[in-house]
């Protein structure tokens, strides 16, 4: 491979159509696209500081990296890329990568980050903003820690593990989507959801896990949540008090005990759900 080390590279497309590059200790600035089209580069210890770094590429690896606010929408389009050790400050970072590996990284602006992306795995990553993740499909998750709403939106075969998601209307319109061990805090989750499952979860949300098709709740506690499981068939193993109950369609619940029920038989059918509540 050629090694390019220490280099400030400007200019419009400064390494287009790179091919077989060791990039170290780089600073690329004041100029779009520098690694458009490239094929299997290494990039480690560098800087970008300007739009579009990463287009069209493949067989792309960057360690200990910063991408500075300017780096905008830098990774569309791309194939086989593994990222470590990086902190992305600027948005719109991800769209439409196929084969995405992001260990130890820190997005601290991810708004609109993540976007139809496959085939990715995430390990020990901080992300920041709203949209993470959406119609995203074959993720494995783990120990992720999101700050920012409506994230996940429309993912399809999910699994998530060992996180903590602050996120308002999460997992909506998913499809085979599996949480564990994970604390998920947000009002109005998992709406229009098919196939949504959550185990070992701590919960707290306002009009949670309602319009679902298909949810199974193992082990889980639900804290300060209320009007849970509207027009959802659901499987409820909850090992806490929920404050409130409002419509579920069918299915079981089992609670410690619940604060209010609320079964409306001009909306539902009552006798298709199974309360159990042991105190």
């Amino acid at each position: 491979m050629k090694k390019i080390q220490q280099q400030l590279l400007t200019g419009e497309r400064a390494l287009f159509m790179g091919r077989d590059l060791d990039i170290y200790d780089c600073v690329f600035d004041d100029g779009e696209s520098p690694l458009k089209e490239s094929r299997n580069i290494r990039v480690t210890g560098s800087i970008f500081r300007w739009k579009y770094p990463l287009w069209y590429a493949k067989d792309i690896e960057v360690k200990d990296c910063t991408l500075f606010n300017m780096a905008r929408a830098g990774i569309w389009y791309t194939e086989n890329l593994k990222m470590t050790d990086t902190t992305i400050e600027a948005p719109k970072t991800f769209r439409r990568v196929k084969g995405l590996e992001l260990t130890n990284v820190d997005m601290v602006n991810a708004e609109e980050t993540l976007w139809s992306c496959s085939d990715v795995k995430i390990n020990n990553v901080s992300a920041h903003g709203d949209y993470l993740a959406m119609n995203c499909s074959d993720m494995e998750i783990d120990n992720l820690r999101l700050v920012g709403n409506y994230s996940f939106d429309g993912v399809k075969n999910a699994v998530i593990r060992n996180s903590r998601l602050l996120s308002k209307d999460a997992f909506w319109n998913t499809d085979n989507v599996t949480v564990y061990d994970s604390f998920i805090s947000g009002e109005y989750l998992g709406w229009n959801a098919k196939n949504l499952t959550l185990i070992n979860c701590t919960i707290e949300s306002l009009q949670g896990m309602c319009y679902i098709d298909n949810l199974v709740m193992k082990n889980c506690k639900l804290i300060n949540t209320t009007l849970a499981f509207e027009y959802s068939t659901v499987e409820a193993d909850i090992t806490s008090h929920i404050d409130s109950v409002i419509n579920p369609t069918s299915g079981t619940i089992t609670a410690e005990s619940i604060g209010e029920l609320i079964l409306e038989k001009d909306k539902i059918d009552p006798e298709k759900t199974i309360i159990k509540v042991k105190n």
